[in-house]
């Protein structure tokens, strides 16, 4: 297995944020993201790590970015640890692979959700009120359909817990109607782009979310986008609708947590190796198949 990283120190640069995956650090006007190894699920960072995961979300979205530029405009400036500033220069060896330098964005406080197919919570959502986050969906459709048009379902950004989904109406009184407007097309012309590169590699995604912030007042993506702590991705060649699909993400953990005796209102168990290994080999498919390298 390859070396796993848990938890980033920099001695000497201050720490910007830490998210339940992701160490971010201060660089002035720029931050430094870096991806641990760590998962997570049902809200709870595990105490297992995931060998790879860190360097498969980063070159994974660094990817993404490239591909999607001229929708949108990114927060990256490079993800080769060799261009980095020179106070980052002793830590490359801890950076390679599994760090972006981004310019520093206004984030906007909404997550900006795409969903193309009727699966997980909303398809709960759909058999209990014929509607996915107040929208009107027609009668009749099974889990894990396609939907005629993809959705656009905004959510709040919590720190600790579920986001919370909200309506259209709400995300334009939190960032302005015209800011709202525009993150939406953003986000609909964002997923139809990636949904035609993916399922010519054999990927669906079924529904996925974004991240937007502001940079001298232009609207840039920031954060990931498409990876399987994003997305929620199926292999095309066993879609069949009228049940769940097999996931290229950590559906695995959450389907091993499932099936022991833990509360979900505690600290969550370790994974056992098998489980560590499955979750390793689907991050690094995932990778191998969307951008056609071998190698992170």
């Amino acid at each position: 297995m390859s070396q796993t990283l848990s938890e980033i120190s920099l001695p000497g640069i201050p720490l910007f944020k830490r998210g339940k995956v992701r160490d971010v650090f201060d660089l002035g006007d720029k931050l430094l993201i870096v991806a641990s190894d760590r998962v997570s699920a049902f809200d709870y960072v595990l105490p297992s790590l995931i060998p790879d995961k860190g360097a498969v979300l980063t070159q994974l979205s660094h990817f993404w970015f490239e591909h999607t530029a001229l929708i949108c405009p990114n927060h990256v400036l490079t993800a080769d640890a060799g261009a980095f500033p020179p106070e980052l220069a002793p830590h490359r060896a801890l950076l390679e692979k599994r760090s972006m330098l981004v310019r520093k964005a206004e984030v906007l406080p909404v997550e900006c959700v795409v969903r193309g197919y009727l699966s997980g919570s909303g398809w709960n959502d759909y058999r209990n009120t014929g509607r996915v986050c107040g929208i009107k969906l027609r009668p009749g459709l099974v889990e894990s359909d396609r939907l005629e048009q993809p959705i656009f379902t905004p959510a709040t950004k919590v720190e600790q817990g579920h986001d919370e989904n909200i309506s259209f109406k709400t995300m334009e009184k939190l960032v302005g109607s015209k800011t709202a407007k525009a993150v939406r097309q953003l986000s609909m012309t964002l997923y139809q782009k990636a949904s035609l590169h993916a399922v010519a590699k054999g990927i669906i995604i079924a529904d996925t979310k974004f991240e937007f912030g502001l940079l001298e007042g232009a609207i840039v993506l920031v954060d990931e986008i498409f990876t399987p702590d994003s997305s929620r991705l199926w292999p095309l060649a066993s879609y069949a609708p009228g049940r769940s699909q097999p996931s290229l993400d950590k559906q695995i953990v959450r389907d091993h947590l499932l099936g022991t005796d833990w509360d979900r209102s505690s600290p969550p168990p370790p994974l056992p190796p098998e489980v560590i290994e499955q979750t390793a080999r689907r991050y690094r498919e995932i990778f191998k198949l969307l951008t056609g390298r071998q190698e992170l």
